[in-house]
């Protein structure tokens, strides 16, 4: 990074450190579809065994997953998503949706149904006014705001 180079402060390159890379990401999608086991998310994300047990053990350190053990003899453990965790499936969802509409718009690999009974179209609204997040969203504040940027999210139209 050159020297002249200040990052700006911001939740999402901190989360990015923590789960920024597929095999993480990929364990949580396992993890929320009822996969537990570590052959059957190895299995299931294609993730060699080595990376997988480094990629469990930063999320278990992180507060994301927890181990619980179901075997003595021999020793073995399942994982399940702690609230942190439950929490990431709305990052997942919302780039399944992203996925779906500008990769697989045609035939989405995977849908899921709402408790609705409609297939699930997730949205990302303001939890006070209920309008979609990315289309009002403006006047960041706080310390990752840097002096001498107008910042707006952009949106199409």
């Amino acid at each position: 990074m050159p020297k002249e180079a200040q990052p700006r402060e911001c939740s999402i390159a901190d989360t990015l450190d923590l789960v920024g890379e597929r095999w993480s990401l990929l364990v949580i999608r396992e993890l929320s579809h009822g996969v537990r086991r570590f052959d059957g998310i190895v299995l299931n994300t294609g993730a060699s065994r080595d990376i997988l047990t480094a990629r469990l053990r930063k999320l278990e350190a992180a507060g994301i997953i927890r181990r619980e053990r179901y075997s003595d003899h021999p020793v073995r453990f399942e994982y399940h998503l702690t609230p942190a965790g439950v929490e990431l499936c709305d990052v997942l969802i919302t780039l399944m949706r992203w996925g779906d509409r500008h990769l697989h718009p045609d035939d989405p690999p995977v849908r899921w149904q709402h408790s609705c009974g409609e297939v699930l179209d997730a949205m990302v609204i303001c939890r006070h006014c209920g309008g979609e997040a990315r289309v009002g969203a403006h006047s960041p504040t706080g310390r990752g705001v840097k002096a001498g940027n107008t910042p707006h999210m952009e949106t199409a139209e």
